[in-house]
């Protein structure tokens, strides 16, 4: 695979797609769907995960957090694929790809919106970079849940036709949730090394078992959420839908619940990061045809 590619993690990508799929649909409802604000959207958010993702394989990398024994996929400064000062600069070239769609996104909707991407833009660099990465200070939960969950969805929505409606903000807090399961497993999976290098990730502080029971709860609340609490928002049965991908919460669940540790959880990662996908197709359908 293209060490960029690898670096982007691909496997984590539906955390910043499925909120723009979700709110998108709900702001459609108000006079239908305008394209290019939908794909400018996505742009900002695929563009801002992928920073983050570079961001955090830099930091930790110089910082030693991650090392070559490390229990998950190889990161590129930490395997010496990529030196430090490219991935610096790969950092803000993905800042920069999401600040021009922000850019215009804000020229064709509202110059407010700049204030939402500055935000955004400094909580990224703080998740695992400055002197206290909020990362490592287990609340990188909250930077996921409140960036790819409520802003993402509620943004989203009102870039169609400047309204949020209540089923933009559930949907929110549904994929949201799932956003912060596909961070809980990732975690989990690192419990061993980050508690060496001194990274007090949420799942360091609360111990392998409590952050089991936190991933299960997740995924159950989110999808709860997604096929009743939107459907009454939106007053339509359609969003229903989401029923459909239920099965895919199986083997995540499963693997989780079973004690999987190491690289045996990365299959998780991955298939939360289906499930969140799906979750968000199935609604945003549903939201459409509503």
């Amino acid at each position: 695979m293209n060490v960029w590619v690898e670096a982007a993690r691909p496997r984590t990508l539906p955390a910043s797609a499925a909120p723009v799929l979700v709110g998108t649909a709900a702001g459609a409802m108000a006079g239908g769907l305008v394209w290019d604000r939908f794909l400018l959207a996505l742009l900002v958010a695929l563009a801002v995960q992928v920073a983050v993702n570079y961001a955090n394989d830099y930091f930790d990398g110089v910082r030693g957090v991650d090392t070559v024994t490390r229990a998950g996929p190889r990161r590129a400064v930490a395997s010496g694929l990529v030196s430090p000062p490219r991935m610096l600069a790969a950092v803000f070239v993905a800042l920069a790809v999401a600040a021009v769609a922000g850019l215009v996104l804000a020229a064709l909707v509202s110059w407010w919106l700049l204030l939402v991407g500055l935000g955004s833009f400094i909580a990224l660099l703080g998740y695992s970079g400055g002197p206290r990465p909020y990362a490592s200070e287990g609340l990188g939960e909250i930077f996921v849940f409140v960036f790819f969950g409520l802003v993402a969805t509620a943004g989203s929505a009102y870039v169609q036709h400047g309204t949020v409606p209540s089923a933009a903000w559930i949907g929110g807090i549904a994929t949201g949730l799932l956003a912060v399961a596909i961070l809980v497993v990732n975690n989990l999976r690192d419990v061993p090394t980050d508690a060496v290098a001194g990274k007090r990730t949420l799942a360091v502080r609360i111990g392998e078992a409590r952050t089991r029971t936190l991933f299960v709860a997740l995924i159950a609340v989110g999808l709860v959420l997604a096929a009743v609490g939107v459907p009454v928002a939106a007053h339509s049965a359609w969003p229903v839908l989401v029923v459909l991908a239920i099965p895919l919460a199986w083997e995540p669940v499963t693997t989780v619940r079973g004690g999987s540790v190491g690289r045996a959880l990365i299959p998780a990662l991955g298939g939360v990061g289906r499930l969140e996908l799906a979750v968000a197709v199935l609604l945003a359908a549903g939201l459409l045809l509503a």
